[in-house]
């Protein structure tokens, strides 16, 4: 199969869909691989890099479209993107369609494939494709969420970590899944008193253990989160819902009893954001303040360590990506996993979490795939 890697055109993204590494696995394979020209350079990773590992660099995006049967990229499609996708493609990337009904009117008018990193399962039931980046997500939520705190950056002047004499942030994790863990981990880890809320009773077993009380867990309540949301420095939403929109749990009544100069986080923006203030920004302008509370609602925050979030992203996606280029749309019928990943099919929402938050039909094309 020809597999394509256009360059992200995504405002403030360097992430790369496959490394040289990954493209000598697809090669090994007896794969094609285009490679848009400089689609790695914002990673580290040069043209040349790419031509020894036996990818063919090609100037633009068009002839990655035009030339490849599987794009391979991180981020979803742009409007220009859509228009260059046709039937005979097999897009493999992130949607989060839920919140985007743009781009899933784009996708479906092209009659194209589409399969979400964000809704591939694993044995578990777990989300693979999306562990890493929620990783890095949830790491980097608190070095931001540490350097807005500070004065000039708008926030009420306070250190997360505190200084001996000097209490530290308290810093509010709403979700303990793998963005809140590594959220609480590195809040706990530069000192902050840490409190994360969450639903599930095993999931605060485990985290409670993890962090041998280092970490206070509260059951997610409505009453829970609106003591703790008024108490917190720092609030980070850190909640999923796989395909679908996340849930609103701050509400914009919560901000004007909050602390002045207090920080919002929403890694959750991605999938339309779980606090009802929240509008995506970017890495250029990441921040606003509504009632006096900083909101920091980067779109693509792992985008800001992109040779980290490359290699982490690669390493999850290649045994499927590598699935798709050795058998198509067969593979979806091989793996079951994969074929939950499947949002998009010849202009038909095939996701339900996805057709449901859209309001469209939902085509079940699985049948003794699932």
């Amino acid at each position: 199969m020809r597999v394509g890697v256009p360059r992200e055109i995504k405002p403030d993204e360097y992430r790369v869909g496959l490394t040289p590494t990954a493209v000598r696995e697809y090669v090994s394979h007896g794969h094609d691989v285009l490679v848009e020209a400089g689609a790695g350079i914002g990673a580290g990773y040069a043209d040349s890099l790419y031509v020894r590992a036996g990818a063919k660099i090609v100037p633009d995006a068009e002839a990655v479209f035009a030339g490849a049967q599987l794009i391979v990229k991180v981020k979803e499609p742009q409007p220009g993107e859509w228009a260059r996708l046709k039937s005979d493609h097999i897009l493999f990337t992130y949607l989060h369609l839920a919140p985007d009904p743009a781009q899933a009117e784009g996708l479906l008018a092209s009659g194209c494939a589409s399969v979400a990193y964000e809704t591939v399962t694993d044995a578990a039931g777990g989300l693979p494709l999306l562990a890493p980046m929620s990783e890095v997500a949830g790491r980097i939520a608190v070095f931001s969420a540490g350097e807005t705190l500070l004065k000039h950056n708008g926030g009420m002047g306070l250190l997360i970590g505190g200084v001996p004499g000097v209490p530290p942030a308290r810093v509010l994790v709403l979700g303990g899944g793998v963005v809140g863990m590594n959220s609480a981990r590195m809040a706990a880890g530069l000192g902050a008193e840490v409190v994360v809320v969450e639903r599930s009773i095993p999931r605060m077993r485990e985290l409670d253990n993890m962090f041998q009380g280092r970490v206070l867990t509260r059951y997610s309540t409505q009453d829970a989160v609106d003591e703790e949301v008024l108490k917190a420095d720092v609030v980070i939403g850190a909640v999923l819902t796989a395909g679908a929109s996340a849930p609103t749990l701050v509400k914009r009544e919560h901000l004007s009893k909050m602390k002045p100069g207090s920080v919002l986080v929403d890694v959750s923006i991605d999938q339309g954001g779980c606090f009802e203030t929240s509008r995506p920004t970017t890495h250029k302008e990441p921040t606003y303040t509504v009632d006096g509370v900083v909101h920091y609602c980067v779109a693509n925050m792992p985008g800001a360590a992109p040779r980290t979030s490359s290699e982490a992203l690669v390493h999850a996606t290649l045994p499927f990506g590598l699935l798709l280029a050795d058998k198509g749309l067969d593979a979806l019928k091989a793996n079951r996993h994969l074929a939950k990943g499947l949002n998009v099919l010849a202009g038909e929402v095939t996701h339900p979490a996805v057709a449901e938050a859209l309001g469209k039909p939902f085509a079940d094309p699985y049948g003794a795939w699932a």
